[in-house]
């Protein structure tokens, strides 16, 4: 679908059955009377990097020339995106602690889509009654779901 030169909203979500477990991610992208839904899984992963494949994976969907505003639960994610990133990109993609980043690749990832747009970031929280924050927690257990169902009618 194509959002060129619109305002775009992108709601996004992460799942993980086990921590790590298998995990699924949902997208829930607005614009207009334009709705647009993606979803997919992993089979062994963590809630944040599901947290982050799905804000990677609905700015991917979109045009460059557009306005963004992303909304998500986690605060990993708008916390890492929007102050984090900068002191680990100095300190070599080392925490303060001196730690490795983790989700380093995807962090890197996440830096260089956001680049190429003008995004405002918004934290909702979970599980409250948001509309877009409940469609893309639909979207990402959905994903989740649709996990089990291809590996039990593989065996």
């Amino acid at each position: 679908m194509d959002f060129k030169g619109e305002r775009v909203q992108i709601f996004t979500d992460g799942a993980c059955k086990g921590n790590p477990g298998v995990g699924g991610w949902g997208v829930l992208i607005k614009s207009g009377e334009h709705e647009k839904e993606l979803n997919g899984y992993e089979q062994l992963t963590t809630n944040n990097r599901m947290e982050l494949i799905a804000v990677i994976e609905g700015i991917k969907s979109i045009d460059t020339n557009t306005i963004v505003e992303v909304t998500t639960d986690s605060k990993y994610v708008k916390n890492g995106i929007s102050e984090w990133i900068f002191n680990w990109k100095r300190n070599n993609w080392k925490t303060s602690a001196k730690k490795p980043v983790k989700n380093k690749e995807l962090w890197q990832k996440l830096d260089s889509l956001v680049q190429k747009y003008n995004i405002k970031w918004i934290w909702v929280k979970g599980h409250s009654g948001h509309p877009g924050n409940e469609r893309a927690d639909e979207l990402a257990n959905d994903a989740v779901r649709e996990y089990y169902d291809i590996s039990v009618s593989d065996e």
